[in-house]
């Protein structure tokens, strides 16, 4: 029995994506002319990749003017939060602190990445209060 289809975009499903998240609806032609840009690539590839990209849930088309309007279903967030999901599960057994230990570990990270992931840790997790500092006799402890 066939595995079903992944929901997840290929390499080159991801850079149509891309290009749909930056200029957002456009036409075969707009799409090509972007692929264009970053490496040589047929119309017709294109146009099957967008057809097999919309039987998978993502991208959408609606009849324009001269053909169809492509545009991208999912976010570039919730694309991203996928992907990095997938490879934390597959990679990493499941721990986002392997992932982040990797990078690390690997010299991957510049001095100003580092900066970022530790001013993103030290924030308050979304949706949890602000806490108050302890405070005696008016003074903070």
């Amino acid at each position: 029995m066939a595995r079903p289809p992944s929901k997840q975009p290929t390499d080159g499903e991801l850079e149509l994506l891309k290009i749909l998240w930056e200029i957002g609806p456009a036409g075969l032609g707009q799409i090509h002319t972007a692929v264009q840009d970053l490496r040589p690539a047929a119309m017709t590839t294109v146009a099957t990749m967008l057809k097999t990209m919309h039987t998978k849930g993502l991208v959408a088309r609606e009849d324009g003017p001269r053909g169809y309007a492509w545009s991208a279903v999912s976010t570039r967030q919730a694309t991203a939060s996928g992907l990095v999901g997938k490879l934390v599960s597959h990679v990493f057994d499941g721990s986002a602190r392997r992932l982040v230990a990797h990078l690390i570990e690997d010299g991957t990270l510049d001095d100003r990445e580092r900066a970022e992931i530790l001013d993103l840790l030290q924030r308050p997790e979304p949706g949890t209060p602000a806490r108050k500092p302890k405070t005696k006799g008016g003074y903070a402890c």
